[in-house]
């Protein structure tokens, strides 16, 4: 079922665009992916060097009414949506296409019908999950079992040092079925980034979902110890929020959305940092998962 998480590992070393085709949002929706399209005309091999990988599911009508078929994961759908993404990426194939969000009317042999034909055309290559809890992984990979299809490759799911109940069924499921997981927001909105250094030096101005974490004194104070803790081994918050991703069972690599080179080049180092099994500990006192399923709840 799919390609194991070494293989997509693998695909990292050449670079990865995870877009999604309501991207830009509002009068914008499919911005982001014209934008890597403009990206690839420039030549120079650069298309054949990157990974694509995008997203399905969100309302793209121009009125923002969605008529049947305009959102969501039915075949139709599924089939315009791709020639469209294919239209602004300027490219002619979508390495891994991504099912942004369960859809609950659509059955997954309809989905498989629409992704397979697509995969005969060579317009996909792969597909994959966002957002999905565990027993859809299980239902859409089941599901293409019975089919011969090949099933969902990747799970690009929420998963930080302070968020993890993807521990509990998510990353099980994906792991079962050899999914790699692609962990997005693996800095939460930038609060593991050393949110509150930043801000003691005016650097930063907390607001919308990371203002009202901090406002909860519980929360704060977790993130202070998780800083203090960082201090005091020498490392950056970020850096180490992404090599503790990397320690992870079952990730392949996490999203990560630099606005600055400087915050790429801070990214990638992250790749070659060691965590020693004191850090690792700390950071697990103060960011405790939710433990294994079922035990976590049942026991």
């Amino acid at each position: 079922m799919g390609i194991d998480a070494r293989t997509l590992r693998a695909w990292r070393q050449n670079g990865l665009f995870g877009k999604a085709n309501v991207y830009g949002w509002a009068e914008n929706k499919g911005r982001t992916e014209s934008i890597i399209g403009s990206w690839f005309a420039k030549g120079d091999g650069r298309r054949d060097r990157t990974v694509l990988a995008t997203k399905v599911y969100g309302n793209m009508a121009a009125d923002g009414d969605a008529w049947p078929n305009h959102d969501k994961l039915s075949a139709l759908n599924i089939r315009r949506a791709v020639e469209a993404s294919l239209k602004r990426l300027g490219t002619d194939y979508i390495d891994v296409y991504q099912f942004h969000h369960i859809d609950r009317a659509t059955p997954f042999e309809e989905v498989w019908q629409a992704v397979d034909v697509l995969i005969q055309q060579g317009k996909v290559l792969y597909a994959g999950s966002s957002n999905f809890p565990g027993y859809k992984i299980a239902q859409a990979n089941e599901t293409a079992a019975r089919r011969g299809s090949v099933g969902l490759v990747s799970e690009q799911c929420l998963y930080n040092l302070y968020e993890r109940r993807a521990e509990m069924e998510v990353i099980p499921a994906a792991q079962e079925y050899g999914l790699g997981v692609i962990p997005w927001s693996p800095l939460h909105g930038g609060l593991l980034g050393g949110v509150l250094k930043k801000e003691a030096q005016g650097k930063r101005r907390t607001e919308g979902r990371a203002a009202a974490t901090l406002a909860d004194p519980a929360n704060r104070a977790k993130f202070q110890a998780y800083e203090d803790l960082l201090d005091k081994h020498g490392l950056e918050p970020g850096e180490t929020a992404l090599a503790w991703l990397l320690t992870r069972p079952g990730v392949t690599g996490p999203i990560v959305g630099p606005r600055t080179p400087e915050q790429l080049t801070s990214a990638l180092r992250a790749l070659e940092l060691e965590l020693s099994e004191e850090l690792l500990s700390g950071l697990d006192e103060i960011f405790p998962g939710p433990g294994p399923s079922p035990e976590a709840f049942a026991w």
